[in-house]
């Protein structure tokens, strides 16, 4: 569990921003959002980064020219994200199909890949640089919705990191290259590194995509860059497929959207004495964790036993008080839970922020199990009713945010490919987000993101922001979880058995 590395620091030089428009004229029309789309929750901007190596077979190709061009291409088919959102009645999102572009920028970083280190991992040192916030496009309406920077390095190879936005930014790698980001939300940012690799930063206005619809777009960039003249996989729009009934009917318990009363104090982390680690589960560790499951529990799946477990060790961590509610919102991607299946190429948001909520001292005092239980239920209970109910609430009770006091969301993008996307120098050696956790609040959400160790052992990289004091409490309830080894506590009104 090594601290996240943050004293690199190096300078970006940055193009004028420019507008990337579809190639080819593009309806004007107005396309509303799904239900689940425009949620409150959904509306924040998400950076994505991925990082790419120096191809020798690709000498004499601008990554930047390649890749300017295939984005306008792409345009054509998603030319939604060439819009802007407008809101009307009832707070309800509408894409204004106006042509207008995305953000585009280009770059030349004075950093190599190799200088960033043998593990690539959020949070990236200097990443506000590799995807640069341009003034007036951070907003959710009346702004672009997709922002790319890609930028180059001036000397030898550099790893780059590339930021996919489900929400934000993407794309670096090494040898080199040249950097690129590209985030959604209005705005790309490219840029080259030392070593002729790039990194291509991305981010994206939640409203308008997941994870899964972020790297099919992303795909299909890659498709075109590489010379294909359509996308493999054609976009299909239908967000009335997720909008609610008429009239709206609430039939499932949605505990992670409770009204908070007036009087509750909400309690914010020390931002100024944050402590970073990104934890490394391999084979070894899921192995350790899964021999306290009991027998109906040991298939349960990586994602449940890893979320458990850093759910338990930072409410620990965290000194909670014994009878306070304590709450972790599961992101549960629901694409696979509808009959008839939703069209492939749907690229809207389909998932759900299921809870699992228990008091602290049942978390911290009950088995390991008890929480991995409590964990695969809220999962479970995601169904087609239960993302139709979400729907209906959400007009029912005038789109709301998720319950934020004593939640800790955890989403995983193991599965979301972004490492995978291909513009014509191969593939990534890092895609995935770019700050390791969502929103601008640090330490109440994580990302379980594929990665490697130092051995190479493939496994889940955990990003973990806490208080510097919790931090040190963490990391050991962890050690001896994983060393099967009790713990007490004494500041603590309970003492917490690593079973």
């Amino acid at each position: 569990m090594a601290p996240t590395p943050t004293s690199l620091v190096f300078k970006v030089r940055r193009c004028k921003p420019e507008l990337v428009a579809p190639a080819k004229p593009t309806p004007h029309e107005f396309k509303q959002l799904s239900d689940i789309d425009d949620q409150e929750g959904l509306r924040f901007q998400i950076p994505l980064i991925q990082f790419y190596k120096y191809d020798p077979l690709m000498k004499g190709r601008d990554p930047v020219r390649v890749i300017r061009e295939a984005l306008a291409k792409t345009l054509v088919f998603y030319y939604p994200f060439a819009g802007r959102l407008r809101e009307g009645t009832g707070r309800k999102l509408v894409v204004e199909c106006t042509g207008e572009g995305i953000i585009f920028i280009e770059a030349d970083a004075d950093v190599t890949l190799e200088q960033f280190g043998d593990s690539l991992q959020p949070p990236f040192p200097c990443w506000e640089e590799l995807l640069f916030d341009v003034p007036g496009s951070v907003g959710i309406l009346n702004c672009p919705l997709l922002l790319i920077q890609f930028g180059h390095a001036l000397h030898p190879p550099f790893p780059m990191p590339m930021f996919l936005a489900l929400g934000a930014s993407f794309i670096a790698r090494y040898y080199s290259f040249r950097s690129i980001y590209i985030r959604i939300d209005g705005k790309l940012l490219v840029t080259r590194l030392k070593c002729d690799g790039f990194i291509f930063a991305l981010r994206l206005n939640h409203t308008m995509s997941d994870a899964p619809g972020v790297v099919q777009f992303m795909m299909a960039v890659g498709e075109m860059a590489r010379g294909a003249s359509a996308p493999s996989i054609l976009p299909v729009w239908q967000r009335h497929l997720l909008q609610a009934r008429d009239p709206p009917h609430v039939t499932c318990t949605h505990r992670e959207y409770d009204e908070m009363v007036a009087d509750t104090i909400v309690s914010i982390p020390v931002i100024d004495n944050m402590a970073h680690r990104a934890i490394f589960f391999g084979p070894t560790e899921v192995s350790a964790l899964r021999r306290f499951m009991p027998h109906h529990l040991k298939q349960c799946s990586t994602f449940e036993l890893l979320t458990a477990c850093i759910w338990r060790c930072r409410t620990i961590a965290l000194h909670t008080k014994p009878h306070e509610v304590v709450r972790v919102l599961c992101i549960v991607n629901a694409r696979d839970k509808f009959n008839p299946p939703l069209p492939t190429g749907y690229y809207g948001n389909v998932f759900a922020f299921s809870v699992a909520l228990t008091t602290a001292e049942k978390l911290c005092e009950n088995p390991l199990g008890y929480a991995v239980e409590l964990v695969k239920k809220a999962k479970d209970n995601v169904t087609e009713e239960y993302m139709q109910s979400v729907s209906d609430l959400m007009v029912i009770k005038g789109r709301p945010h998720f319950y934020g006091v004593g939640s800790y969301v955890v989403s995983s993008v193991a599965r979301a490919r972004f490492g995978g996307v291909d513009y014509g120098w191969g593939k990534s050696i890092y895609g995935g987000p770019a700050k390791g956790e969502v929103g601008a609040i640090p330490g109440v959400s994580c990302f379980q993101i594929p990665g490697k160790n130092s051995k190479g052992e493939n496994g889940i990289m955990v990003p973990i922001s806490l208080p510097v004091q919790a931090m040190e409490r963490f990391v050991k309830q962890l050690d001896c979880l994983l060393k099967d080894q009790q713990v007490t506590d004494k500041k603590s009104k309970f003492i917490v058995s690593s079973l």
